[in-house]
């Protein structure tokens, strides 16, 4: 059978545009002024959207997730973040407009595909300077591709991965190129590690001056997470162990003074950092299944309601008017993903004293003090259940909760999720094993490319 080809303009769809390139560099577009010493390829990995967590500056992919709320939700929806609430098969209609999530990404990864095919030819600098920018960017396209393949791939599933289609894998920056179809999900993750494993070696050490860039440790902790929604816990909680051996970051105290910067690049618990303005609306049910003395729910969430969670929307993650220096979540990786998910690796396989050891590093340093007691059981589903309720607090509005409730929808772990409007009327519902839990590819991409088969 033909392989089958798609144009890669349309998929990029005016991202190029958006990016912001020429902010850093002053550059016309290609063909007038091109990238030409190794500084200039190191300013073109300091774009600010190379920066931003999945759905950009408000991390719309948490509006998928089932502890977000929209009150004010109209009927019907319309706009693209009402269509997301409700889980609709497209956003938007409009084949003018960059499609949301797969734009960004790509656009993303043309960035960073600009880097491995110019850096070679560079001129100004060292063979280990090449090398480095090289393995940041082989880095940063891991990244962008992670989130491609848990957005618009079925949940990753060793028995149909080899055959379930995922998304284009592009190397190329030239937009006037076709490029390849829709690979499997195993592809996917086989480049993924494949770059990720390559730019391990020439990767800096530290990035403790700039956590948007690249480290031997961010390379760890994303395959951490790589292997982790692969279902793969052995290699997941080995290279989350490497991640946090090769960092000099730290968790946060949440009983200590709050950091002094509300810069996110310097922030002493990302290890590979990836920025959003925290502004999301929780459920009450979520809000409510916090303890009294955690400290995140004063600290990051500002209520009207006297933080008694009876009134839906009066209470937002909105940290900048609680905890200014806390204004920006990390969609990243930090230090207490790591820590929870080599718990939740540990629990997995009845390592209960691992798994408490670290749950317990966590959890002291996100309730008061005076009050805190630590978590014990000798159940291996109790110990799983505790640290899948404090993944699901400490990282609830990272990012991350829309590709829990896919893995654990795999596991028959997720019940019905509903969306209410503002009389309490169910409006949309997820089923368990819904085929919404994989993103349909946008129109805009579908429109210019007919062939391209489209997920349920």
């Amino acid at each position: 059978m033909k392989k089958q080809t798609y144009k890669l303009l349309p998929i990029l769809l005016c991202c190029l545009s958006l990016t912001g390139c020429d902010k850093y560099l002053g550059i016309t577009p290609k063909g007038k002024k091109l990238l030409s010493t190794v500084a200039d390829y190191d300013q073109w990995l300091n774009d600010e959207f190379l920066a931003y967590g999945a759905g950009r500056s408000q991390s719309l992919v948490n509006i998928l997730g089932d502890n977000y709320d929209f009150v004010s939700i109209p009927t019907p929806p319309a706009k693209p973040a009402e269509l997301l609430y409700v889980w609709a098969s497209q956003f938007s209609p409009d084949i003018n407009i960059a499609p949301m999530f797969w734009g960004e990404h790509y656009g993303n990864i043309n960035l960073y595909n600009t880097v491995l095919v110019g850096i070679d030819n560079a001129q100004a600098g060292t063979a280990a300077q090449k090398r480095s920018l090289k393995a940041e960017a082989l880095l940063g396209r891991a990244w962008e591709y992670f989130n491609l393949v848990n957005e618009y791939a079925q949940p990753y599933d060793s028995a149909t991965a080899d055959t379930d289609l995922a998304v284009p894998f592009v190397t190329s920056n030239d937009v006037s190129q076709t490029v390849p179809g829709r690979s499997t999900t195993a592809d996917i993750y086989q480049h993924i590690i494949t770059d990720i494993t390559a730019a391990i070696e020439d990767l800096p050490a530290d990035n403790s001056a700039n956590r948007f860039r690249g480290s031997k440790a961010a390379a760890y902790s994303l395959l951490a997470r790589v292997y982790f929604y692969a279902g793969n816990y052995a290699d997941a909680r080995t290279n989350a162990a490497l991640a946090l051996s090769n960092s000099a970051a730290e968790m946060l105290d949440y009983n200590a003074a709050a950091p002094l910067s509300n810069l996110l690049s310097i922030r002493k618990d990302a290890i590979f950092a990836r920025m959003v303005a925290a502004n999301d609306v929780p459920t009450l049910e979520y809000m409510r299944s916090f303890a009294t003395n955690d400290l995140r729910v004063r600290k990051l969430f500002y209520s009207t309601d006297g933080y008694r969670f009876t009134t839906r929307g009066a209470t937002l993650h909105f940290p900048n008017l609680v905890t200014p220096t806390l204004m920006y979540a990390n969609l990243g990786t930090s230090v207490q993903e790591m820590k929870l998910m080599i718990a939740e690796c540990a629990a997995r396989s009845n390592d209960l004293a691992v798994a408490l050891q670290q749950l317990d590093e966590v959890r002291k340093n996100r309730f008061a003090a005076a009050s805190y007691v630590r978590f014990e059981s000798a159940s291996q589903e109790a110990v799983l259940q505790e640290v899948l309720k404090e993944r699901y607090h400490e990282l609830g509005f990272n990012g991350l909760r829309w590709f829990d409730m896919r893995r654990f929808d795999k596991e028959n772990r997720m019940p019905a999720v509903n969306r209410y409007n503002a009389q309490g009327a169910v409006i949309a519902t997820l089923e368990p094993h819904s085929p919404r839990y994989t993103l349909q590819i946008p129109v805009q991409v579908i429109s210019f490319n007919p062939g391209m088969p489209q997920n349920p």
